[in-house]
């Protein structure tokens, strides 16, 4: 059996251990992983995308205001921006992680909140990729339908998330916190971001049912071009 080819985007100097993260999540569901970075040729043809985790997103892209004390990496955000923008409108599977549901919502005319360690007091900071923080999913979302459990136990890493979400673009899970955690389109067949991690929690069913559903949309896509 083919497997179909998920692009999976990273920033250029993503430890091999991350990576291998990665590679691995795709791989195991029947997928053949391509790494994409800003210093890397673009493929002319993917069947899948994953948007992956990194570095915040430049304040411009939104209209937030400028951070002087936080890493951004304007060559990847103009890289993921050009493959959502080529390829989204040709109906292929595309799931942001993290910092890629950031970017998913940002290109799709939402906004960000900066730091949500300033704009909600009080907030426990919880940066782990242990599987510590508990988010519910709305009922009947496909993230719900994807995951099939009513709340999960995920991990953390992010100081940033969405706040107001661009046109189409429905909030489907939130942590206890009351923060964002999950997004996905109206008007696209499979366009979900996540906040978490799931590629780390690999003996996390409902995480692991997350990438084998975009590999299965991505294959279902194969099949029908």
């Amino acid at each position: 059996m083919t497997r179909p080819l998920i692009g999976i985007t990273t920033s250029d100097y993503k430890s091999r251990i991350a990576w291998w993260f990665d590679w691995f999540a795709v791989w195991r569901h029947g997928g053949r992983p391509m790494r994409l970075s800003p210093s890397r040729p673009q493929p002319d043809h993917l069947d899948g995308l994953v948007i992956g985790g990194g570095d915040d997103i430049q304040a411009h892209l939104y209209g937030g205001e400028v951070q002087l004390d936080v890493r951004v990496d304007p060559q990847r955000d103009e890289l993921e921006l050009e493959l959502i923008e080529r390829f989204v409108p040709l109906g292929k599977p595309v799931l942001g992680i993290c910092r890629g549901a950031q970017l998913l919502n940002v290109h799709l005319g939402g906004t960000l909140d900066p730091d949500i360690y300033t704009t909600h007091e009080g907030l426990k900071r919880r940066r782990t990729v242990l599987p510590r923080k508990t988010v519910d999913i709305v009922a009947d979302s496909q993230l719900h339908r994807i995951l099939k459990v009513n709340w999960c136990r995920i991990n953390s890493l992010h100081h940033q998330a969405v706040q107001q979400t661009g046109p189409g673009i429905e909030i489907v899970a939130r942590d206890r916190d009351g923060l964002v955690q999950g997004i996905e389109s109206r008007e696209h067949e499979f366009l979900i971001g996540v906040q978490w991690h799931p590629e780390w929690l690999i003996f996390n069913r409902p995480q692991q049912r997350l990438i084998h559903a975009l590999v299965e949309a991505a294959r279902h896509g194969m099949s029908s071009e």
